[in-house]
């Protein structure tokens, strides 16, 4: 008989991955607990003599900072006021009355332009605020008039729903491994993506580390966040016997402590990751920077690798064989945990990824809520491409993207656009249930 384990080797010995993860997620908040917020204006609070008249102002690829607007009240006076970085801005009125709010559209930086009206009428009463609702003003990305072909904006869209949806390919496929080895759909994924995206600010711009070897750093950090998950946390879970329903709740409630976490170290703000300008280069109606076909190159090459080595390497192997038969696969001498592990590591570090070139390439910045924003799309893309499988994650991302990146020339305004994705998912499942790459199972 072999003896016992004493109890308090047994309970340090569990406690060590949880202090493993606590070791190095405190230095990675320090970090980003040292960057600064970003400069905001000071927003205007009311009381018994004040009202405010606020607002934010977005694109469809985040907030839009530095646009002006002239404020002007019954007498004739006017106030100026800038958006800050997280898009914002505030004016306090003294009095009551109706208050002209007009954006100068002279303000708008390159890329952007108005989608609507450009004047606005508040009435304001004290002791209250009124807001100016984004969509009052609307602006979005694009330097598209009233004379440019719709098959211009057409081709334009597309390429730019080809980038979306390879970098959430790059999220989305990771998550479709975790469901397939698993069978745990994870709400804590698109968590990484912040992640990702707010270590790489931390590196390129606060230590000043430079793209490339701040970005290494990042996936690799990010990476390492998913081992520990799963060795600290999801191993333990496992072994207990724990079912799916309080696994998932769990990954809901490690979302939510994540997102309020980024919040506290980073604030509310976009951060952005500012390197040096890029390049622009232009093919007929086509128009990206240097950055963004970087972005959609090292994401075509990673999901090649991925497909390569699920396909043809031993590892790929077993971890198919995990996904169809966990108990069959560890009869046959796959070690299941570690193939798992494998599994959360691998695509921590892609969604790391995802997030790094979603904050260059497709959003001016990085915010706390990055992840919740996404997190739907992600979903969305697994669900349509076939829960479960790699290969339908990438083909419906790809088509969430291009759903997304179309539905704006087709007259959906604002974010308007990821509901047409959402709607065409639900009209695809209703006719094809598995997926389009899923496989059909019997039920009952």
């Amino acid at each position: 008989m072999l003896p016992r384990t004493p109890l308090r080797q047994r309970v340090v010995g569990r406690g060590v991955p949880a202090l493993l993860l606590a070791v190095l997620l405190a230095p990675l908040f320090l970090l980003l607990g040292a960057a600064p917020a970003g400069a905001t204006t000071e927003q205007c609070v009311s009381d018994e003599e004040t009202a405010c008249i606020l607002g934010t102002i977005r694109s469809e690829e985040g907030p839009v900072a530095d646009i002006v607007l002239t404020v002007t009240d019954a007498s004739g006076a006017e106030t100026e006021v800038t958006t800050d970085e997280a898009g914002k801005w505030s004016v306090p009125a003294t009095s009551d009355g109706e208050y002209v709010v007009v954006l100068n559209e002279e303000s708008l930086p390159d890329g952007i332009v108005t989608n609507g009206p450009t004047e606005r009428t508040v009435t304001v009463k004290l002791d209250s605020t009124q807001r100016v609702y984004p969509a009052l003003f609307e602006v979005r990305t694009g330097e598209y008039d009233a004379s440019t072909s719709k098959s211009d904006l057409f081709i334009q869209s597309a390429v730019n729903g080809l980038r979306l949806g390879l970098l959430l390919a790059l999220a989305s496929v990771g998550l479709s491994l975790i469901y397939g080895t698993t069978g745990l759909s994870n709400f804590a994924h698109a968590e990484q993506v912040t992640l990702g995206g707010l270590l790489a600010y931390g590196f390129v711009n606060v230590l000043d580390l430079g793209l490339w070897l701040g970005g290494l750093i990042t996936v690799l950090l990010c990476a390492a966040t998913g081992y520990l998950q799963d060795r600290g946390i999801w191993q333990p879970l496992r072994r207990r016997g724990l079912g799916l329903t309080q696994m998932m709740i769990v990954t809901i409630g490690m979302s939510l402590a994540a997102q309020y976490a980024f919040q506290y170290f980073v604030g509310g703000s976009t951060v952005k990751v500012v390197v040096e300008s890029f390049d622009t280069f232009s093919w007929g109606p086509v128009t990206q920077t240097s950055i963004q076909l970087v972005a959609m190159g090292v994401s075509v090459v990673v999901i090649a690798i991925v497909g390569y080595v699920l396909l043809r390497t031993r590892l790929g192997r077993a971890t198919r064989a995990v996904s169809d038969n966990p108990a069959l696969a560890a009869a046959s001498g796959i070690d299941v945990d570690r193939i798992i592990r494998l599994v959360w590591t691998a695509s921590a570090g892609l969604a790391g990824l995802s997030g790094l070139f979603y904050a260059l390439a497709v959003s001016n910045g990085i915010r706390w809520d990055t992840g919740m924003q996404i997190l739907l799309l992600l979903f969305a893309a697994v669900t349509l491409g076939g829960l479960g499988t790699a290969f339908g994650a990438l083909v419906g991302s790809l088509v969430i993207g291009m759903v997304v990146e179309m539905a704006g020339p087709l007259g959906a305004p604002g974010d308007l656009k990821y509901a047409v994705a959402l709607a065409i998912l639900i009209l695809l499942l209703l006719v094809r249930p598995q997926g389009l790459l899923g496989r059909a199972e019997r039920v009952g």
